[in-house]
């Protein structure tokens, strides 16, 4: 190589801005760190719709997990869920319980209020399951869900067969969406030997709800288990009331 070449090359190279720390350090790629989900298993899923008089929300629902599910030496099975609560399209909560006695085919049931006459402004909601058809025991479930917070404020089993059987009948004396008290009982009837069209209804288990802050407390009110209310009522009679 001439030396002119040689010291024409020298210069260029001695004429070039060294990079600032800045420049170096940017282009050292970074480790990123990703946060890596924990995705829940569930044995089964199912979603239940709350109804609203005769509507269904279009909003609010409840996701029922099944997370475990066992069998006695008799075949009984247990099964607990994991309920949660949507309110919105948005979990606010949610709730485990455990069912003895599940019948293949179950299906779940929800409606808001304490009565028939689903409320969409009440914060109770009735859950019931079991098996859709005659004679056949449901499991029922009075949640009280205030914002996030969740209670099962009571819990009970019922049967109904062709307009016969026995189930919990709730009273509120206010008749308020959001009472700060009601009352339940057990209500029964059945027919009597040799004749379907005559009854008899009797109440027994009667409980008392009252509101302590932002819990429910109840009460049994009645001797457990003993009816003190009887009546022999025509079946056409019985049904007229409801």
């Amino acid at each position: 190589m001439k030396p002119q070449a040689l010291l024409f090359l020298l210069l260029l190279l001695s004429c070039q801005k060294p990079k600032s720390e800045n420049q170096l350090t940017s282009t050292t790629a970074e480790p990123k760190t990703e946060t890596a989900s924990v995705k829940e298993h569930f044995l089964k899923t199912d979603t239940i719709s709350i109804a609203e008089g005769e509507e269904t929300s279009k909003s609010n629902f409840i996701l029922a997990h099944l997370l475990n599910q066992t069998a006695d030496k008799d075949s009984i099975v247990t099964a607990k869920y994991r309920l949660d609560f949507y309110v919105n399209k948005t979990k606010v909560t949610d709730s485990q319980i455990s069912i003895k006695g599940v019948d293949k085919g179950s299906e779940w049931g929800a409606r808001y209020g304490l009565n028939s006459t689903a409320s969409k402004n009440s914060p109770f909601v009735q859950i019931t399951f079991g098996y859709p058809a005659c004679s056949y025991s449901q499991n029922n479930y009075l949640f009280y869900l205030k914002n996030s917070d969740l209670q099962l404020v009571h819990e009970w089993d019922s049967m109904l067969d062709g307009g016969w059987g026995s189930w919990v009948e709730f009273d509120n004396p206010n008749a308020k969406s959001n009472p700060e008290s009601f009352y339940c009982k057990t209500v029964t009837y059945f027919p009597e030997d040799d004749n379907d069209d005559m009854g008899t209804v009797s109440h027994s288990d009667s409980i008392a709800f009252r509101l302590n802050g932002n819990k429910w407390k109840k009460e049994l009110v009645s001797v457990r288990d003993k009816v003190y209310f009887e009546k022999k009522v025509p079946f056409d009679e019985f049904h007229k009331r409801e």
